[in-house]
This record gives structure tokens, C-alpha cells and sequence, in this order.
């Protein structure tokens, strides 16, 4: 049986999110090793310092979720708010994480990282919706954004919404760190210096080509990936589960992103359009030309095999 989250401000609200916060905070303890295709910037930490990552995180989350109750912060100024909250949430992750680390906020703010523009473009994906639903029920998210209706919002979207920022936030505070040191021998001390490192990258080659993998992965997704998903309307997340950190998409409209996208990735739009048009001409063309050659394939070789059947007993009979 589905379970929907509570529509209103109440007291099942306020059980339902104590539940969420219980049960995200056990399954810190389960495996954090990612083994998708595609990396993160926490994968360069080892499991001892990803978990403390997360919890100082969810730490930091359940304070903000607990300001804003307090404040009785509206809709409007959620939406509002919002870019500024995730910055918030991050900045002061970051200082629960690493006290002593001093960071930079003009470097995030006037960033040009792909990195960061592309978190930032989807934003409201990442925190608004869910400061909504936490702090507010499903009710007050009207419109066409999700298949479902949002007044019967199941409470496991709700949960993929809390993971995915959890695991987002967490990997841009490493990213901060990383972009705040100018070299790889001092990226390497720090992480040594700090008890940070994973195993699999403990010299600076592993950690150089970590970063240029990361690097490339970034542009292909910012660049391809992210216009292909808006135009599916799909939705990117990561989420916790027994075997480690783990991909999906959800599906959620997004029309508006088009508005936030570049004439390079509008160009991709052009490229899926033709993709649509052109490749299923071409499969049905193939398909047709493989029937053909087959045919004539199998009457060559039928009259063929006839034929020296022929000769072999016309052979015989002669002899």
C-alpha cells in the first residue's frame, strides 16, 4: 500500500519529517562506496570521512529545517530564499566538517565552474521543493511539475528528494575544499594531513586523473546530459541505499529550464529532434535491406544446394 506524505502543517507532518531524518541517519551507516559510472567529488574521502561528511550534513539540515519552522517562513519566501539556504546549508556543512578550513565566498559566488552552474541551474530541483514539503506538507506544491498528483505525494519521493540533497550538498563541500587548493601535491598533503583519503587515490597521478575525469564528466553533463534530461523531463538523483550510493532518474516537468540554457545547449535540443526524426527512418530502412539480402541470401543458397544436388545424382545415374 502507497503511503502519502501529510498534505498540511500538523502534528504527522512533524512525525513524518522526525521519521525521515531517523531513517536517513541509519542508512549513513550502510555502504557509501559509489560504484556507478559516474564520479564524485566525495568519492576521493574513505568511508570513515564520507559518513562523518553526511552526518555533519543532516546535522546542519535538521537546524535549518528547525530555523525555518521557528521563523514561519511563507512560500513565497522559501522560493525566494532558496539559492540562498543552499548556500547556507553548505557553507556552514563545510565549517561543522573541517573547522579550520577557510573558504573563499566570492570564489563561489563569481565561480565560472560548469561544476557549480550546472548545480545551480537546478536549484529549486535540489532544495526548494523539499523545504516546501518538509516544512509546509505536499498541498502547497500545486501545479504540473510531478506525474503524480501533489496532493497524494508518496513519502518515498519525498525521501529520494532528502537523499539526493544530502549526497549533492556533501559532494559540493568537497568541491569547495578541492577548488580552494592551487596544487595537486598540496591536495595530496591536505587529504593525508586531514585522515581523508581513499585508498585508490593516494598519490598524485590517481588523484590527477581523478580531477580530469571529473573535469570531462562535468562538461559532457553540463553540456549534453543536463538539455537531454530537461527535454525528457527527467531529473538526475543519487540516493543511499545497502549497496552503496546509487543513480536514478524521476521524472518532473521542466519547462522552465529551457529559459536557463545556452545556444550550445539549445543546439542539443536540434540534435535530439533530428535523432528522433532520422534514426528510426534509418532502423526501418535497414530492417527493410536486411530483409531483402536475406531473402536473396537464402534463394541463392537454396538454388544453389538444389543445384548440386542435381549434379551429384545426375552423376550418378550416368555412372
Amino acid at each position: 500500500m502507497i503511503q502519502y506524505w501529510p498534505r498540511y502543517q500538523s502534528l504527522e507532518l512533524n512525525k513524518q519529517v522526525v521519521s525521515l531524518f531517523h531513517n536517513t541517519r541509519k542508512k549513513i551507516s550502510y555502504n557509501l562506496s559509489n560504484d556507478t559510472k559516474y564520479k564524485l567529488y566525495v568519492d576521493l574521502l574513505d568511508y570513515n570521512s564520507k559518513r562523518k561528511l553526511l552526518s555533519n550534513v543532516l546535522i546542519e539540515l535538521e537546524i535549518m529545517i528547525l530555523d525555518i519552522i521557528a521563523l514561519d517562513l511563507t512560500i513565497t519566501s522559501i522560493k525566494l530564499l532558496s539559492s540562498k539556504i543552499l548556500f547556507d546549508l553548505i557553507y556552514k556543512s563545510l565549517k561543522r566538517f573541517m573547522p579550520n578550513f577557510e573558504y573563499n565566498y566570492d570564489d563561489f559566488f563569481c565561480s565560472p565552474s560548469i561544476y557549480l552552474r550546472m548545480v545551480f541551474n537546478e536549484y529549486y530541483l535540489l532544495i526548494e521543493h523539499l523545504l516546501i514539503y518538509l516544512t509546509h506538507g505536499s498541498y502547497e506544491m500545486r501545479g504540473h511539475l510531478f506525474v503524480f498528483d501533489y496532493e497524494k505525494t508518496p513519502i518515498s519521493y519525498v525521501y529520494i528528494l532528502f537523499e539526493n540533497l544530502l549526497i549533492q550538498v556533501s559532494d559540493l563541500i568537497i568541491y569547495c575544499i578541492l577548488s580552494q587548493i592551487n596544487s595537486l601535491f598540496s591536495i595530496m598533503n591536505f587529504i593525508r594531513n586531514n585522515n581523508l583519503s581513499n585508498i585508490s587515490y593516494f598519490s598524485i597521478r590517481s588523484i590527477s586523473l581523478f580531477l580530469n575525469t571529473l573535469l570531462i564528466q562535468n562538461m559532457v553533463q553540463f553540456y549534453i546530459v543536463q538539455p537531454k534530461s530537461i527535454y525528457d523531463s527527467r531529473y538526475k538523483v543519487w540516493l543511499l541505499s545497502s549497496s552503496g550510493l546509487v543513480l536514478k532518474y524521476i521524472h518532473v516537468s521542466r519547462w522552465d529550464d529551457i529559459y536557463l540554457l545556452s545556444k550550445f545547449q539549445l543546439f542539443i535540443f536540434f540534435l535530439v529532434e533530428i535523432q528522433d526524426l532520422i534514426v528510426p527512418q534509418v532502423e526501418k530502412f535497414v530492417f527493410v535491406v536486411s530483409k531483402v539480402f536475406l531473402y536473396i541470401l537464402v534463394s541463392f543458397l537454396g538454388n544453389t544446394v538444389i543445384f548440386c544436388i542435381r549434379f551429384i545424382l545426375s552423376n550418378i545415374y550416368n555412372n
